[in-house]
């Protein structure tokens, strides 16, 4: 097991297989909170928060868009038993203990988002010897990037004081999609034999 993507080919780039793999699960988190996003934007809420769930979308469909454009693709036949147990993990699942159907489904989403771009850290896989100019490389820099002001946006959410009388549904919300992803995210690392670091 490895700590980093690689070996690099003589390029300095991360082999084809890696990147497809990494790229399609990827695809397939930023592509459901993209989806999620965009169906929650046609319910009634505050102003404030349309506009920040109308920015997140936007950002969710450019990681995706990079992606496609960015990775080296190749078949991967694996891919067609992993990708539905992916998909099953970001379906809604409304925070319990909250009545409001449409607020528990917002808190869920906001709880996976906050899983996926805190646990999946795809720029910290990469060897300091990796192609500095390649694609894929500035793809996976570029989603880390993003992640930052992602998390801020989804955390200030989770906290705002409208949530305060559900704060334990919340937290318990939070802690399940992060178990949820870093399995996920772990399970797919150690398919490429990468061994995910444990504080993740």
């Amino acid at each position: 097991m490895s700590a980093l993507l690689g070996p690099l080919d003589s390029r300095g780039r991360v082999p084809a297989r890696q990147q497809t793999r990494v790229a399609a699960f990827l695809l397939s988190a930023h592509g459901a909170l993209a989806r999620h996003l965009a169906m929650a934007l046609t319910t009634p809420m505050r102003a404030a928060w349309y506009g920040e769930l109308n920015a997140q979308f936007y950002r969710e469909a450019e990681i995706v868009s990079l992606l496609l454009r960015a990775t080296s693709w190749v078949v991967d036949v694996e891919l067609a038993s992993l990708a539905p147990a992916w998909e099953t993990a970001w379906l809604t699942r409304p925070a319990a203990e909250v009545a409001n159907p449409v607020q528990g489904s917002i808190i869920d989403l906001a709880a996976l988002g906050h899983a996926v771009h805190a646990v999946i850290r795809p720029a910290a896989l990469l060897p300091t010897e990796a192609q500095s100019l390649d694609a894929f490389v500035q793809a996976l820099r570029r989603i880390e990037f993003e992640s930052g002001r992602l998390i801020q946006a989804q955390i200030l959410f989770l906290k705002s004081p409208e949530l305060a009388s559900v704060r334990d549904a919340v937290s318990t919300a939070v802690e399940k999609r992060h178990a949820i992803v870093r399995k996920l995210w772990r399970d797919l690392l150690g398919g490429l034999g990468v061994q995910c670091d444990e504080a993740a």
